[in-house]
């Protein structure tokens, strides 16, 4: 072992660096077991148990028999991580009387990278249909949330300029067969990092053409609450590039 390898082992950055490793291996995954977890992180075996039963005593972890969960301390920084963030507290209103207007199920998204990161929801009498997914990520590009933000952060292509052009995106059987959504994003072109969408069944959200009642209600929520984030507080993300500014409309997508 090189003096170099020694030293790399034992800086903070580097067991922070497997700390995050093993954290990230519960994205998805309720719980796991050791084996598991050296498998998807491809710790050393007893390196992964030390830090895993430091973490149980931490209570960033819970064990029950076998299997590893995440503990209530975690809970606990998320929970406050959200109330504490300034955006999330001025939608809040807005995604329970967007529910309450339209009976579709709402749900708050942010980007991060290439990935959606799903932060809130509303969904009333479809809680038991459309999914929760708070908590939780996907692929940007793979629904209606993450495409429109992805447009209004500089991604090319033909389907993301119209989706500038008309200021939402639309999903067909999200993830569910018979189900849709529409995306709006909170901001214009260049400044949007979050979004909002409506979700239900197709009779509900009809989206060959979308309903322009539907979309006047979601594009008018979203620019309320940017108007609300700007006028009482300074945004939490500022992008140092502005884009080419679109005028917002409905289209099916």
């Amino acid at each position: 072992m090189t003096i170099q390898s020694t030293i790399d082992r034992s800086t903070p950055s580097a067991f922070l660096d497997r700390i995050s490793l093993l954290l990230d291996t519960f994205d998805g995954s309720a719980n796991l077991t050791l084996a598991q977890i050296v498998r998807r992180t491809g710790l050393p075996r007893s390196s992964a148990h030390r830090m895993l039963e430091h973490l149980v005593q931490l209570r960033w972890l819970q064990r029950d028999g076998h299997d590893y969960t995440l503990g209530l301390r975690l809970m606990e920084l998320g929970s406050l991580a959200v109330r504490q963030d300034r955006l999330h507290s001025a939608i809040i209103p807005h995604l329970h009387e967007l529910h309450r207007a339209t009976g579709l199920a709402v749900q708050l998204a942010a980007l991060d990278g290439d990935e959606l990161v799903f932060h809130e929801y509303v969904g009333g009498r479809l809680a038991g249909a459309v999914p929760n997914r708070v908590g939780s990520r996907d692929k940007a590009d793979r629904v209606a949330l993450g495409r429109i933000l992805l447009a209004y952060n500089g991604a090319s292509g033909a389907s993301y300029d119209r989706l500038r052009e008309t200021g939402i995106a639309c999903e067909r059987h999200t993830p569910i067969e018979g189900f849709g959504s529409i995306a709006a994003p909170i901001g214009p072109i260049g400044s949007a990092s979050t979004a909002l969408s409506l979700s239900g069944p197709s009779h509900q959200l009809p989206l060959n053409p979308p309903d322009p009642r539907l979309t006047e209600i979601l594009v008018s929520t979203a620019t309320a609450v940017w108007r609300r984030v700007n006028n009482h507080v300074v945004p939490t993300m500022q992008r140092s590039k502005t884009l080419r500014s679109t005028p917002h409309g409905s289209t099916a997508r």
